[in-house]
C-alpha cells in the first residue's frame, strides 16, 4: 500500500509538471512562445509551490494507507489531512481573489499584489478558518469518511473557483495589457492543481478496493 501511495504522489507530480508548459501557452499565446514557457522551470517559486502541493497530496494519503494496513487511526492522525484540506481551500480562495482583483483593477492589480504578500494574507486566514470548519464537521466520523468528504469538498470548490478564474482571464486577455492576465492565470492554475489534488486520494481508494478483491484475507475467504 505504501508503494501505491508513493505512485499516486509521483503521478500527481508528473501531471502538474507536464501541464505547466501547455497551460502557459494556452493562457498567453501568441505573446508567449514554446521556448519561453520552459523558463518557469528555472524559478524557485514554481518548485516551492509544487512542493507544497506534493506534500499536501502525500498527507492526504496517510489515512488511506493506515486503513489499508489495518493501523489504528486517531484524531491526531486525521488532523494533518484536515490541515492539508484547509490549505487547499486557502489556495482556491487566493486564486479566486486574485482573479477578481485583476478583473476590477485591470493592469494595476499586479502592482497591488506585489511580491506575493497579499496572496498569503488571503491563504493563511482562509486556511485557518476552513481547517477549523473541517475539524468540527469531521468530529465523530470515521477517518476514511473524513478524507472522502474533504476530497469531495475540494473538487466542488475547485470547479467553482475555475468558474470565476476562466471568464475573468478571458476578459483580461481581451484588454491586451502587458501581462495578459497573469493573476487570472494563477487562479486557473490553482483551480486545476486542487482539482487534480482532490482526484489523487480518490484514485488511491480505487487501488485499495482492487487490492482487497485480488488478495482477500483468509478469514473473509473462509466466510
Amino acid at each position: 500500500m505504501k508503494r501505491w501511495a508513493v505512485l499516486v504522489v509521483f503521478v500527481y507530480f508528473l501531471i502538474l509538471v507536464a501541464l505547466t508548459s501547455p497551460m502557459l501557452l494556452a493562457a498567453f499565446y501568441p505573446q508567449m512562445k514554446a521556448h519561453d514557457s520552459l523558463g518557469v522551470f528555472s524559478e524557485w517559486m514554481y518548485w516551492a509551490g509544487l512542493g507544497v502541493m506534493i506534500v499536501g497530496q502525500a498527507v492526504m494519503l496517510l489515512i488511506p494507507v493506515d486503513v489499508a494496513m489495518q493501523r489504528p487511526t486517531t484524531r491526531r492522525s486525521v488532523l494533518w489531512p484536515l490541515l492539508a484540506s484547509g490549505l487547499m481551500v486557502g489556495v482556491l480562495g487566493a486564486g479566486a481573489g486574485a482573479s477578481i482583483l485583476e478583473f476590477i483593477r485591470r493592469d494595476k492589480a499586479l502592482n497591488l499584489v506585489g511580491k506575493g504578500v497579499p496572496l498569503l494574507a488571503v491563504i493563511v486566514p482562509v486556511w485557518a478558518v476552513w481547517s477549523i470548519v473541517f475539524y468540527r464537521t469531521g468530529r465523530g466520523a470515521a477517518a476514511m469518511d473524513v478524507i472522502t468528504r474533504q476530497c469531495r469538498y475540494l473538487l466542488r470548490g475547485s470547479v467553482l473557483e475555475l468558474l470565476v478564474a476562466i471568464p475573468t482571464h478571458i476578459v483580461a486577455r481581451a484588454r491586451q495589457y502587458c501581462c495578459a492576465g497573469l493573476l487570472t492565470f494563477l487562479g486557473i492554475a490553482f483551480g486545476v492543481s486542487v482539482m487534480l489534488f482532490s482526484f489523487g486520494p480518490s484514485v488511491f481508494f480505487l487501488f485499495v478496493q482492487r487490492w482487497k478483491r485480488l488478495q482477500p484475507q483468509p478469514g473473509r475467504e473462509a466466510d
